[in-house]
């Protein structure tokens, strides 16, 4: 049995078969242990916080996920079958979709766009504008957010409608993994509050998210379970019905083994 299987808190019914599960990935940077036997779990329709210190493996921990960074040592396992990630494009073709703080949105272009960038429809040898416009407002419709219209240019755009249409690019192509890093970290109450309404409709469309954040009060808001890193290790995972803002510190800081 898994250390974070032993962890987990998890009801009978919840023993579900998770859409990406690692199995003990170590992940090291010359003589430094990034990650530890990782054991790790997301599910469909669930959002799942990892939590932890800073440099406590979560950015090692996403950029594998990613595809950015290569385990080198571990198994991934996609709907119960084994798989490799070994580089973005690995990461893409399972519809795996990492959103990281700084977007890779292009100011200059407008929402449509920004929607489709490197797959922009074609008609008749041109860029198919009516039907990006089209799917871009279906798009921003699905998610519900405020965005003023699909013609306004990205640098136009606040942090927290800048976010949103980073996800609609994701949700738009389909992935069914959604990675999430720190995506409340640049904005103010509102547009959080906007933000984590937007990531729990999401959730309750189906999506498999998993979402960084050093905001604890945010992540017990929206997610079901919390998995905490600690020196690059899976120090435990909770349900959060099953746990306390304490204890979550405790696990974070070390102060659990005192």
């Amino acid at each position: 049995m898994s250390t974070e299987t032993m962890l987990d808190q998890a009801p009978a019914r919840e023993l579900r078969r998770p859409l990406l599960e690692l199995r003990k990935v170590s992940k090291f940077f010359g003589a430094l242990r990034a990650l530890h036997e990782v054991d790790f779990s997301i599910y469909p329709g669930e959002i799942q916080a990892l939590v932890g210190d800073n440099g406590a493996g979560k950015s090692t921990l996403v950029k594998t996920i990613s595809g950015a960074h290569q385990a080198d040592r571990g198994e991934f396992f996609f709907n119960g079958k084994p798989v490799s990630i070994a580089s973005p494009d690995d990461s893409f073709a399972l519809g795996i979709a990492t959103v990281y703080q700084d977007l890779a949105l292009v100011g200059t272009r407008d929402v449509a766009h920004n929607l489709f960038v490197g797959r922009e429809p074609t008609r008749w040898g041109m860029v198919d504008r009516r039907r990006m416009v089209r799917e871009a407002r279906q798009v921003i419709g699905l998610l519900n957010v405020d965005i003023p219209s699909v013609d306004a240019l990205v640098s136009q755009l606040s942090g927290g409608q800048r976010q949103a249409v980073a996800i609609g690019r994701a949700v738009h192509e389909g992935r069914s993994i959604l990675v999430l890093d720190e995506p409340t970290a640049a904005l103010g109450v509102r547009e959080s509050h906007q933000m984590l309404t937007l990531i729990e409709t999401l959730r309750d469309q189906g999506k498999a998210i998993l979402i960084v954040s050093h905001n604890l009060l945010h992540v017990f808001r929206i997610a079901d379970r919390i998995t905490v890193l600690r020196g690059g290790q899976v120090v435990g995972t909770r349900r959060k019905s099953q746990t306390s803002g304490d204890e979550i510190v405790k696990m974070i800081t070390g102060a659990d083994m005192l």
